[in-house]
């Protein structure tokens, strides 16, 4: 299998990611690894590295002659701005006491909170591999929800809630609702994968809302890994007659030009032309609907074919054209937010677990996550922690919720994951 063996060699991580805890590769790699190596960027970023890009309405700051904030407390004196001189109804002509000067999601992947917490030293995305973990530089493990830094957080955040500052509906609203607030020119400050998606109409009077500093001066945002490798969407049985000619066979889908059309669709359906260096370009919306009767999304669900492929970052800088949404929001992170960002370092989301850690994780997490999320919810609404709610606090996530015997079996996983990786 050459085309896949150069892909291993030249990524150990992708064979880190799918040899079993025995040493065995038991199915063939599949994934889709869209990074800012798309845009010709030095280092491959994930696109979902920084999730939520937070927003402001610049036109409304403008209209009272305030400059994007900073840090976390000009934040604050800007929604209350916002609040006080009722800007959805001032500003956009919508009925009086309209305003909400910040709405998001609680603890949604991109449309949350957790971006403002890095004036705390941290962000707590949701992810893949589970909530609150992070790696120090030094190779540990931690729960950030478990740590001083995370209670100050949300001490301080409950503050901009009993001030009417943050939606108090941001616990129970969807993202549809969230959009429709959005859009109507109601909210101040929102977080969202793109501004013009969340803002409608009105997104030319937003503006990124930078990583804020904290009360004492300082941030850290805690990027997540993305773009897992799966390697169950073809394994071989012993009633296969010839294993060696059905691999020679799946071979050809890790050739970049092949998988792009298993992927996107046919050369001469979806990709239409090539631009002067080879690159192909697929089909617009507006091709598709005159030739197909069909958008260029539609169209690609018709021809995508399943099964183990493998779509490196690279190939749409030097395959196949990247498509234009994708392009933008890969640009926003590397040059606006990237910068913010002071260790790379994540948990990887292609670690491998024994099945003893399985069962571990399987006993534990549901219960470790909800008791979190669920007291996080608490303190931003009502207050707190207490020195004694928080005792409380560590001691159920310790002795209940098996946050010990979690941290176990991440940290063993990520210390087997570099000894692959070094091998």
């Amino acid at each position: 299998m050459p085309n896949l063996t150069k892909i291993l060699e030249e990524h150990p991580e992708i064979r880190t990611a799918i040899t079993m805890s025995d040493g065995c590769i038991y199915g063939l790699p599949a994934g889709e690894k869209m990074g800012t190596a798309a845009i010709g960027a030095d280092e491959d970023y994930n696109i979902y590295t920084i999730p939520q890009f937070s927003m402001i309405n610049k036109a409304w700051l403008d209209d009272l002659g305030l400059e994007v904030p900073t840090t976390l407390d000009e934040l604050h004196d800007v929604l209350v701005a916002f609040q006080e001189n009722d800007m959805s109804a001032k500003y956009y002509g919508n009925d009086p006491g309209s305003t909400i000067p910040m709405s998001t999601g609680f603890d949604q992947w991109c449309w949350g909170q957790n971006i403002f917490y890095a004036g705390f030293g941290f962000t707590n995305w949701p992810n893949d591999v589970i909530n609150d973990l992070v790696l120090n530089d030094d190779g540990t493990v931690e729960f950030v929800c478990a740590d001083e830094k995370y209670r100050d957080a949300v001490t301080y955040f409950h503050d901009w809630y009993e001030e009417g500052l943050m939606d108090p509906e941001m616990f129970s609203q969807d993202d549809t609702q969230l959009m429709s607030k959005c859009s109507q020119g109601y909210v101040g400050v929102s977080t969202w994968w793109y501004i013009d998606e969340l803002m409608g109409e009105y997104a030319d009077d937003y503006v990124f809302l930078p990583i804020l500093d904290g009360p004492d001066g300082t941030h850290n945002v805690t990027v997540r890994s993305g773009g897992a490798t799966n390697s169950g969407n073809l394994s071989i049985t012993s009633a296969c007659e010839s294993p060696i000619n059905l691999l020679k066979f799946f071979d050809q889908w890790y050739d970049p030009e092949n998988v792009m059309q298993l992927q996107y669709g046919p050369i001469g359906t979806y990709f239409t032309e090539q631009d002067e260096n080879g690159v192909w370009k697929s089909i617009t919306d507006e091709e598709s609907q005159a030739k197909y009767g069909k958008s260029a999304g539609e169209l690609k669900g018709e021809y995508e074919v399943y099964g183990p492929k493998l779509i490196l970052s690279d190939y749409y800088n030097s395959v196949f054209q990247l498509e234009d949404r994708a392009q933008e929001r890969l640009t926003d992170l590397n040059d606006f937010w990237m910068p913010y960002v002071d260790s790379t370092v994540s948990y990887p989301i292609d670690c491998v677990f024994t099945e003893d850690e399985l069962d571990t994780i399987d006993m534990y997490k549901t219960d470790f996550e909800n008791t979190v999320s669920e007291q996080e919810g608490l303190w931003l609404k009502d207050g707190g922690p207490t020195d004694e709610e928080w005792e409380a606090y560590l001691d159920t996530l310790t002795n209940s919720c098996g946050m010990e015997e979690l941290l176990k079996v991440y940290q063993d996983a990520y210390d087997r994951y570099q000894d692959e990786m070094a091998e």
